[in-house]
């Protein structure tokens, strides 16, 4: 039996996933989330092989799920399942660790046959999305993506220093580098367009 946790902050889409996969011969699904870290404490106990994972949730987003349980060396494989149908999250969920990436409106056989291949050390990827990646690179550095985040929140340029611990004038430098790669009129309109395609 392949053994699946699912972490998913809407109940009702929760239970309907879990139902799906429980209908199949050879998967069980062992642990249901609601949040990210509850999902984390519960692939630390239970060790299951798949866990099936959105990406916007309490706590803890998927992203930062996938990446923490990479970084503890758990065995279990992650495959998120979004609405995201953006290459740039697809990229950072790749770079977190993720071993599938797949939509929520994706023919229902397609998840169950998702967690066989991933929990047999293939990749799952939804394809169109898989093509795209590779033409939409994220242009921005580690660095900008942060300071553009925090400044996509309103925060003021002293604010953003002090969070990051950073100059003031570095903190400019790096919106105004975000800005001039992604095109953009100003901060708000950089942070827009790095959020629409899913390098936030």
């Amino acid at each position: 039996m392949i053994r699946v946790l699912i972490a998913e902050d809407q109940s009702m889409v929760r239970g309907a996933l879990a139902a799906l996969l429980e209908l199949e011969p050879d998967i069980s699904v062992v642990g249901q989330a609601s949040n990210g870290r509850e999902a984390l404490e519960l692939v630390e106990q239970l060790q299951p092989d798949v866990v099936v994972t959105d990406i916007e949730m309490p706590e803890m987003s998927g992203l930062e799920l996938a990446t923490e349980i990479a970084r503890a060396s758990i065995p279990s494989r992650v495959i998120v399942l979004t609405t995201f149908a953006r290459s740039g999250y697809l990229r950072r969920a790749l770079d977190a660790g993720a071993r599938g990436y797949l939509l929520k409106d994706s023919p229902a056989e397609q998840l169950a046959d998702a967690v066989r291949n991933v929990h047999l050390g293939a990749r799952a990827i939804d394809p169109e999305l898989a093509t795209e990646a590779w033409d939409d690179r994220d242009p921005l550095s580690d660095r900008e993506r942060r300071v553009l985040r925090l400044a996509g929140e309103g925060l003021p340029t002293a604010a953003i220093a002090a969070r990051l611990s950073l100059s003031e004038g570095t903190v400019r430098n790096y919106l105004s580098d975000a800005i001039m790669k992604l095109n953009a009129a100003n901060r708000t309109d950089a942070a827009r367009i790095a959020r629409e395609r899913g390098w936030l």
